[in-house]
């Protein structure tokens, strides 16, 4: 099942984590603008639509119903289903994007594949995620039952990650990091730099090598 539970009962605090981390969220934007292709894009896991909206995406899949109200009230045209079973019909995207999102997921190797299934030729999945192995990875793997949102959630390292997509049909793989020291200490834009390993959250970007 869907981990919607939390996401519909405590959507204000999310949207409250943007504003209280504000510098933090314009740091994984920052991250994802070297990753995001041009054409037309779809979001899996919208949420309120804090991660399509900057990069002028108008498309979302969307599981938890107070969450879809939101985004749609942004402006996002939102369908509600979940990643593994996406109510897309097949080749329509040029890129997918997918942030904080595939720790929430049942079924992390079928989302990919589903993911695969609504690209076109040579489209492009984007990941947006806090790796496993990193600082606030381990931060939160300590004190997920302390969290509404993270004790439901699987946290994957990006080598974790790397082999599923690879296994799914993805390849040509481009990493950017940032987030290097603990949210309650960043107060102005973190670096973004090339690769992964040392920051806290990993932008993604994979290309669908078939169909």
């Amino acid at each position: 099942m869907p981990k919607t539970e939390p996401f519909e009962h405590f959507y204000q605090r999310y949207e409250h984590w943007f504003e209280k981390h504000y510098s933090a969220y314009l740091s994984e934007i920052d991250a994802l603008k070297k990753v995001i292709p041009d054409g037309k894009g779809i979001e899996i896991g919208t949420g309120t639509g804090r991660f399509s909206i900057p990069f002028g995406i108008k498309y979302g899949i969307e599981p938890s119903l107070k969450m879809a109200r939101i985004a749609k009230s942004r402006g996002i045209q939102i369908v509600r289903g979940i990643a593994e079973k996406l109510p897309v019909k097949n080749n329509q995207f040029d890129f997918v994007l997918m942030v904080t999102t595939i720790c929430f997921v049942d079924d992390l190797k079928r989302s990919f594949e589903e993911t695969a299934r609504i690209l076109k030729k040579d489209g492009y999945i984007v990941l947006g995620y806090i790796d496993k192995n990193s600082p606030l990875g381990q931060f939160y793997l300590r004190h997920k039952d302390q969290n509404p949102f993270y004790k439901y959630a699987t946290f994957y390292s990006t080598e974790e990650v790397v082999s599923l997509l690879k296994e799914t049909g993805f390849g040509d793989f481009v990493f950017y990091q940032t987030i290097f020291r603990m949210l309650d200490q960043i107060k102005e834009p973190e670096p973004v730099i090339e690769g992964y390993g040392k920051g806290s959250f990993v932008a993604l970007r994979a290309k669908k090598l078939s169909g």
